[in-house]
C-alpha cells in the first residue's frame, strides 16, 4: 500500500505538472489545493528537489516547479523515492536486490519465478503512470 508521505507527493507533483510551464507556483497554493498539511509538504518537497524531480526559487512571487515533464515522471520514480522498491520481496527487485535468508536456491524457488512475473507487471504499470497521465483523467 502507498504510505501517505507517497500519496501527498504523488498529489503535488500533478499539482505542480497543471503548472508546468507557467512559472512557480507556492507552496502554500499546493497545500491548500491538494489538501496537504503545509509542514509535512515542505518535507515532501524537500524530498522531491534532493531527488532533482523539483525545483524552487525563493522571495515573494518564488514557489516549487517541475524540472522534467510531466511525460518524463512516473508513479514509480515517486514511489521509489517514498516507499522504496516496488517489488514484493528483495530477491526479485531490481533496485535493491537482497537474497532472502530463507530461500536455499532462487534459480529453483516457486515464490520467485511467479513474484518476477508480478513485479514487471506493476513496474510496468507503474512507469506508464506518468503524471500527464493523471492529469488527462480529471
Amino acid at each position: 500500500m502507498m504510505s501517505k508521505r507517497c500519496k501527498y507527493a504523488l498529489k503535488a507533483m500533478v499539482r505542480l505538472a497543471r503548472n508546468y510551464n507557467q512559472g512557480f507556483l507556492p507552496t502554500s497554493v499546493i497545500a491548500q489545493d491538494e489538501n496537504i498539511p503545509k509542514k509535512f509538504l515542505e518535507q515532501i518537497l524537500l524530498e522531491l528537489k534532493r531527488a532533482k524531480l523539483v525545483n524552487s526559487k525563493q522571495g515573494k512571487v518564488g514557489g516549487y516547479y517541475l524540472l522534467k515533464s510531466p511525460d518524463e515522471v512516473s508513479l514509480a520514480d515517486i514511489y521509489r523515492i517514498f516507499d522504496g522498491p516496488i517489488a514484493l520481496t528483495p530477491c526479485v527487485s531490481l533496485n535493491f536486490y537482497e537474497a532472502c535468508d530463507d530461500c536455499v536456491d532462487e534459480a529453483v524457488c516457486y515464490l520467485r519465478k511467479e513474484l518476477m512475473i508480478v513485479r514487471e507487471k506493476t513496474r510496468t504499470s507503474m512507469m506508464e503512470a506518468t503524471l500527464t497521465k493523471f492529469i488527462t483523467k480529471e
